[in-house]
């Protein structure tokens, strides 16, 4: 990935998406995961303060092993065991039907394959297991959808991959999930950067 990948860019994730409005909308979403959970994307570690004792292990997966080097600062908080791994979301290291919840906070928009991403999630859940997540995407606005869809080009170069352009309700449904709930709304900020996704999925 490079210096600006491995170092820089892990860096200025961890600052954005430590903000307070994100911090409180990852406990409000993370207060019912429970079991054996998957995190993708775990990148600095930014969720696990808001994981409940009702997890009873944490598997961390992120490529970028810059931000793995920066989640180990937070693990001694952990209430659980947890196990950071290098490795993509498109291509998990984990048994069939082994978790019983797959996290991903702010990832699937960065991720180049992200149908096999959700069928390798499938994958890995039990019958029934779920897909936690909150996302930014595609506005239903259809003025702001059109500069996501301009803009994205560049958002993928400067921000890992980036898009502002995914609609996850319909990429979950295609995934041959079930979507149990989907929140819809804005955070404060630049509309084409805010427009979030918030829901449960589950495996059949």
């Amino acid at each position: 990935m490079g210096f600006y990948g491995e170092t820089v860019l892990p860096r200025l994730i961890h600052f954005v998406l430590g903000r307070r409005a994100i911090s409180r909308l990852r406990s409000r979403r993370l207060a019912g995961v429970r079991g054996v959970v998957v995190e993708i994307g775990f990148g600095s570690g930014l969720s696990l303060p808001h994981y409940t004792p009702a997890v009873t292990r944490l598997i961390g997966i992120d490529p970028t092993r810059g931000a793995l080097r920066l989640a180990r600062d937070v693990l001694a908080s952990a209430r659980f065991p947890v196990a950071l791994v290098a490795a993509s979301a498109e291509h998990l290291p984990l048994a069939d039907g082994s978790a019983d919840a797959v996290v991903s906070a702010f990832t699937l928009c960065s991720i180049p394959d992200v149908d096999r991403a959700l069928a390798e999630v499938g994958r890995v859940l039990r019958p029934g297991g779920e897909l936690h997540f909150v996302e930014h995407g595609l506005s239903d606005e259809p003025r702001t959808a059109r500069w996501q869809e301009r803009l994205t080009p560049l958002q993928r170069r400067l921000a890992g991959g980036c898009r502002l352009d995914r609609e996850f309700g319909g990429l979950a449904r295609r995934a041959g999930f079930v979507l149990e709930e989907l929140e819809r709304f804005r955070l404060p900020g630049p509309r084409i950067l805010t427009e979030i996704y918030a829901g449960i999925a589950r495996r059949p």
